[in-house]
């Protein structure tokens, strides 16, 4: 995630770069054509275009507002997922007596999480805060998130049992899992259900058509500076619809993808901390971006 404007201004900008080079040699090809070739076919009504802005910046602006609903709720998401780990923290320690295991293990569980909804190796974290069996449980699982949480639900159920622990006491526990496990089912279904594609195909397309028609009616306004006119205003809705592209797949490894690396080892600080085992350092941005 971009956390410095300079930076992100920047990265916007070499982003759009190639298509709007393009569009400038395109527009400068329109500009020599018109001045040597001028027939009557060139000359394009200005009032098509003009409305044909208009409507592309209002489907640019709903697909981008439904694109940041995807991201914006994949956020909410994970700090719900933060706000229950904390808690599970705290309630393993003065309900359940203690088992600093269930604290680790739920300090591997958003580097599981985020690993799975990436498609991604799960690193190191998950090496050296989970023992080599309860590893080969659930990476033998398709859902290996999922598989980590009942893993935790089964040792508080032997912690119950062991040290006679109040029904109450565990279904407070056991709530704070299913709000976890709730939180994740939301992540999933963002991963696995995808803008419909007269979202995230036909703006791309539409973008493309209108930064191609634009100069065909600009150059007999703007003669010769048409490759700037066109290519300022073509660069805008490039910008417009690569912002949208960018943030409808919020788990995808990009600068613009929520930071679930810096969100998960938050996480694991806060549940190692408590107990006296040594945590991880913070991760920092880099170049204006946090992993």
């Amino acid at each position: 995630m971009i956390v410095n404007r300079q930076h992100g201004l920047a990265i916007l900008f070499r982003e759009s770069l190639p298509p709007i080079l393009l569009l400038a040699l395109w527009d400068l090809v329109v500009v020599i054509l018109f001045q040597i070739y001028h027939q009557e076919w060139m000359d394009q009504p200005a009032l098509p275009i003009s409305l044909m802005g208009s409507a592309l910046a209002i489907f640019l602006g709903m697909r981008n507002n439904a694109a940041y609903a995807r991201w914006w709720e994949g956020r909410t998401l994970w700090g719900s997922i933060t706000n229950n780990c904390r808690s599970f923290g705290r309630e393993a320690a003065s309900l359940l007596g203690g088992r600093p295991d269930l604290a680790r293990y739920m300090a591997a569980y958003p580097h599981v999480l985020r690993a799975a909804l990436r498609g991604d190796s799960t690193g190191e974290e998950v090496e050296r805060l989970l023992p080599a069996d309860v590893r080969s449980k659930i990476f033998a699982c398709s859902n290996t998130a999922n598989a980590l949480l009942y893993e935790i639900g089964l040792g508080v159920q032997q912690e119950v049992e062991l040290k006679g622990i109040d029904g109450a006491v565990h279904g407070t526990v056991d709530r704070i899992l299913s709000d976890i496990a709730n939180a994740q089912g939301g992540l999933e279904r963002i991963r696995n259900t995808p803008l419909p594609v007269q979202y995230s195909v036909i703006p791309e397309l539409a973008t493309h058509l209108f930064c191609i028609i634009l100069p065909l009616s600009a150059v007999q306004t703007l003669g010769w500076i048409t490759p700037l006119g066109s290519s300022v205003i073509g660069l805008l809705f490039q910008m417009l619809d690569r912002s949208g592209r960018d943030l409808q797949e919020p788990f995808i490894a990009s600068v613009h993808a929520l930071p679930m690396h810096t969100m998960a080892r938050t996480i694991e600080r806060d549940l190692l901390q408590p107990i006296g085992e040594p945590a991880p350092a913070p991760i920092q941005p880099k170049h204006g971006v946090q992993a």
